[in-house]
């Protein structure tokens, strides 16, 4: 979801705080591009730096190590895509069930961008050892953000089981996004949300009927 930035030289003598940022942002952009579209692994630091119009000094000085630059690029795209993606939701109003129904819609544009790699948490737990927690703890975190807001919603509608609607819909959603990669088809985000239909349709009647007990007591 980043953008890529223009190239600028970060290797004035006269580089102050404001050029380190404008370096750290450069290089989290050319670094998410480039993990994203090629890997983490296939990735080098010559790559980013040449991307980023950097120095290797200033990425080291910055970062550390490349292990530490993955990590800020990790947190940093999660937090830009669960902006976009609980905006995408509640942008417009309505009930729970209205918010819920854009989820799907929301995810079919993302995967029509030209730039649509897959989930960088999903691409990086998967191209690394599975016993290491590094990277899976980033993404269980980032997951857990995302399915509470979904499970808030999904209370919302009337669920009995909001924890689980939330699991269900996180299944959908992810199976998606591996999918739309795979096949850059933008359209299985249509199927996802067909199947989803009948949980929200199931949760919205849960909730008419124990209103409908209400008022007849």
């Amino acid at each position: 979801m980043a953008k890529t930035s223009s190239k600028k030289n970060a290797n004035s003598p006269h580089a102050g705080a404001g050029d380190d940022e404008s370096a750290r942002g450069r290089l989290l952009s050319a670094a998410t591009h480039l993990f994203c579209k090629n890997g983490i692994n296939a990735t080098g630091i010559d790559a980013i730096i040449e991307e980023a119009g950097t120095a290797k000094t200033t990425l080291y000085k910055l970062f550390g190590s490349k292990t530490n630059l993955v990590n800020a690029v990790l947190e940093s795209e999660g937090k830009q895509w669960r902006e976009w993606f609980i905006a995408a939701m509640e942008e417009g109003g309505g009930d729970a069930q209205a918010k819920l129904t854009r989820i799907f819609p929301a995810l079919k544009s993302w995967f029509a961008e030209e730039r649509f790699y897959g989930c960088p948490f999903i691409n990086a737990v998967g191209e690394h050892d599975k016993d290491a927690k590094q990277f899976r703890n980033i993404a269980l975190k980032h997951k857990k953000i995302v399915l509470g807001h979904i499970e808030k919603l999904a209370g919302e509608l009337g669920s009995s089981e909001p924890a689980v609607l939330a699991h269900q819909l996180g299944l959908l959603i992810d199976g998606a996004i591996v999918a739309a990669m795979i096949s850059r088809d933008p359209g299985v985000a249509d199927t996802a949300a067909l199947t989803a239909g009948p949980l929200l349709g199931q949760s919205r009647a849960k909730k008419k009927r124990a209103a409908d007990q209400l008022e007849a007591v």
